[in-house]
C-alpha cells in the first residue's frame, strides 16, 4: 500500500473515531456492528450479488429515501430501522460501509452507513433514511440525483474502537453479465444464439440456485468496474431489464 493510501486510510479512522464520538446515532444502536450478509438474494425475477470490498466504489444514480411506513422494522442487516439515524439501503454495497452521498442538484453532502437492501426500482441507487434525505434536501422532491462513494467498510475492535476494513481495489476485474437464467436448457440455448449474433462469444452456465438447477446465460464484460456497469445498462435498454452485473 502506498504512502499516500496508508495515509488516506489513516485520516479517515481518526475521521470516524471522531464521528462515532460526536454522532452515536451513527452507530448500531446496541454499539455492535451486525454481521449483515454477503449471500446473494432474490427480489422478484432478480438475484442480487452483494459486493465483496466497497473499495474503490462510486455511483451516480438517483436516491429515494423511506421513512415512517418503515420506522420500527427490521432491515435486512437485522438492526431495527430509525428514520432519524443517518442510514441508508443499498442494493450490493457491504453491510456497514460508510459512504459519501452528494446531491447534484444542490451539492449538499452527507455520510451515512448502509445497513438495509434496496431500493428496488429502476435508477434508483440508495435509499436513505428520513434524516439524510432531509439533511440533503430531498424530503420535498422525494427523489434527487447523487454521487455516492464508498469510505469503507467499519469493523469494531474488541477495544471499542472503529476501523476500517482494506481489500484489493476492485474497480479492475473479471465482470460479467448475466442476461438469463432458465430452468428449460432449451430456452437458454436459444437466448444464447440471438446474443451471440451481436455478441459473439455467449455462454450457458449450470448452476444451483435456491435449490433448483438453472442454465445461465452469460456474456464476458469489461474488466473495467465503471465499463461493466455501462455494458449492464446497454444489455437492460435491449429489452432485457433483469440483466445484472456479476463479480468472478
Amino acid at each position: 500500500m502506498s504512502c499516500k493510501r496508508s495515509l488516506c486510510y489513516f485520516i479517515l479512522t481518526i475521521f470516524f473515531l471522531g464521528l462515532a464520538g460526536c454522532a452515536p446515532k451513527h452507530l448500531p444502536p446496541s454499539g455492535k456492528f451486525p454481521s449483515g450478509t454477503y449471500r446473494p438474494y432474490r427480489v422478484g425475477r432478480k438475484t442480487y450479488y452483494p459486493l465483496p470490498s466497497s473499495q474503490g466504489f462510486e455511483e451516480i444514480g438517483y436516491a429515494s429515501w423511506y421513512g415512517p411506513n418503515f420506522h420500527g422494522r427490521k432491515t435486512a442487516s437485522g438492526e431495527t430501522y430509525n428514520m432519524y439515524s443517518l442510514t441508508a439501503a443499498h442494493k450490493i454495497l457491504p453491510m456497514n460501509t460508510y459512504v459519501r452521498v452528494q446531491n447534484l442538484d444542490n451539492n449538499r453532502s452527507i455520510v451515512v452507513r448502509i445497513n438495509d437492501r434496496g431500493p428496488f426500482v429502476r435508477n434508483r441507487v440508495i435509499d436513505l433514511s428520513y434524516m439524510a434525505a432531509k439533511r440533503l434536501g430531498i424530503i420535498g422532491p422525494g427523489t434527487a440525483k447523487v454521487k455516492i462513494t464508498a469510505l469503507g467498510e467499519a469493523r469494531l475492535a474488541q477495544n471499542g474502537q472503529i476501523h476500517f476494513a482494506t481489500h484489493p481495489d476492485f474497480r479492475h476485474g473479471d465482470f460479467y453479465i448475466q442476461v438469463g437464467a432458465f430452468q428449460n436448457v432449451s430456452n437458454a440455448y436459444a437466448l444464447r444464439q440471438r446474443l451471440a449474433r451481436r455478441f459473439g462469444l455467449v455462454k450457458v452456465a449450470r448452476a444451483y440456485t435456491f435449490g433448483k438447477l438453472f442454465y445461465k446465460v452469460q456474456i464476458d464484460a469489461p474488466n473495467s468496474y465503471e465499463q461493466a456497469k455501462k455494458f449492464e445498462r446497454d444489455i437492460e435498454e435491449m429489452g432485457f431489464p433483469t440483466a445484472f452485473l456479476v463479480a468472478k
